[in-house]
């Protein structure tokens, strides 16, 4: 059993350790910014059900994000996230904030030509108490991740493909030991209309921690619907397993709000 609560709990670590939102529904982000002086505000709703060895957590989440454009290439973005966990395991349900996270986007190379555009993407977590690590929430000590983002507009759309790395550190490093991810996703983006976008976006990361090393590959549908030019809502369906034993199995459903104003 202890073992079991353990895989979940370091299931969820790697799910929710940051809070900072992408293009919603997906993980993948692409290079787009805000604008001098723009700004950003997205909510999401986060519905996760993980199960292992015949044990099931439950997981919601409500991440929210202001982002704010500093010049016409370069974002600085704040995101939290409140969390609710429920599972048939005894002691895992848990409520409170997830980690902080604090980072900028800079769009660093565009060719309007070919359509082809660059951007970096650093963040640092701050941490949760360690009642909060030892609940599952986050991390317990500053995290910090980077994520190198490519964009690259096609006759469809556009296709974003990113390659993030991150660092988790824990307060009880005994228990849970630092662990490094690093993760690549595609994610092709369908301009059905000048209101609808569909996406399929597909990925692996790697968790590394101990010396042991778990994969996991998923894959997502996602639609965004646009009313306005300023307004989004979105809605994806996520699937990941990993090669750990025994396995992980998740479904996720995310529904999301963009708003940009200034």
């Amino acid at each position: 059993m202890l073992f079991i609560r353990s895989c979940l709990v370091a299931a969820l670590f790697t799910t929710l350790s940051s809070a900072a939102l992408a293009l919603q529904p997906l993980i993948t982000d692409d290079t787009g910014t805000q604008g001098d002086a723009g700004k950003q505000v997205e909510v999401g709703f986060v519905d996760k059900q993980a199960s292992l060895a015949g044990d099931t957590t439950r997981t919601r989440a409500l991440p929210l994000v202001f982002t704010l454009g500093v010049t016409e290439s370069l974002d600085l973005y704040l995101g939290m996230s409140p969390t609710m966990i429920r599972s048939n395991v005894p002691g895992v349900d848990a409520d409170g904030l997830g980690n902080t996270a604090l980072g900028l986007k800079w769009r660093f190379f565009e060719n309007e030509g070919s359509g082809t555009s660059l951007a970096v993407k650093p963040e640092i977590r701050l941490p949760v108490s360690s009642g909060g690590e030892a609940a599952g929430l986050g991390a317990g000590a500053t995290s910090y991740g980077l994520a190198l983002i490519l964009s690259q507009e096609v006759s469809f759309g556009a296709i974003h493909f990113n390659l993030a790395g991150g660092r988790d550190e824990f307060s009880a490093a005994s228990l849970l030991p630092q662990s490094n991810s690093l993760r690549t996703s595609v994610a092709p983006v369908w301009d059905i209309n000048e209101q609808w976008k569909l996406a399929l976006e597909v990925g692996s990361e790697s968790v590394s921690s101990a010396g042991d090393t778990t994969t996991t590959q998923f894959v997502q549908l996602g639609a965004i619907y646009s009313p306005t030019k300023d307004l989004d809502l979105a809605l994806g369906i996520l699937r990941n397993n990993d090669n750990a034993s025994p396995q992980t199995s998740t479904t996720t459903a995310t529904m999301g709000l963009t708003w940009r104003f200034r």
